[in-house]
């Protein structure tokens, strides 16, 4: 995959969002050798989450889609810690009630726009993967990568090619 951060040393986290019940193969392909996933919200069926786990444990936020009764054992938000790091995740990042510099996160991990984005705020990282899913109005179909080395995060958003 061209531009993916390579693994030499410290951890690799796969991140999706809007997955909107579709596991695309192109997505496990490109998760192979991620110790974790991390999820922001739009599963659509838990066999997205059953599919991603078979790659790696996978964390997970409810969206907006996910009504259905499996979807309500997902958090709205989760704390993922990675070594000395902190990381806030949540569907729309509009929603985000808290100053994550104030409160010691590092990142803040979001999706709902099915917009990637990458920018950092304050010394905050805010990361949309953008859409895993279904292909919605005229953004690309893509994931994330972040690399943890040293308590240094580095973030990459990877355009699928489907």
């Amino acid at each position: 995959m061209p531009g993916r951060l390579k693994r030499e040393k410290g951890h690799l986290i796969g991140v999706i969002s809007d997955t909107h019940g579709l596991v695309r193969p192109e997505v496990i392909d490109a998760f192979r050798g991620v110790e974790f996933i991390i999820h922001a919200g739009d599963v659509g069926q838990a066999e997205v989450l059953a599919a991603l786990q078979t790659v790696a444990p996978v964390v997970a936020v409810r969206g907006n889609v996910d009504r259905q009764g499996w979807a309500r054992k997902l958090p709205e938000t989760e704390v993922v810690q990675l070594g000395q790091l902190r990381l806030y995740v949540l569907h729309d990042v509009h929603q985000l009630d808290l100053d994550p510099a104030a409160s010691g996160f590092r990142a803040v991990i979001s999706g709902h726009s099915h917009r990637p984005s990458l920018e950092e705020r304050n010394g905050v990282l805010f990361l949309n993967p953008g859409s895993a899913g279904p292909r919605r109005f005229k953004f690309p179909v893509g994931v994330a990568f972040l690399h943890l080395e040293d308590n240094s995060l580095k973030a990459e958003l990877v355009e699928l090619e489907i």
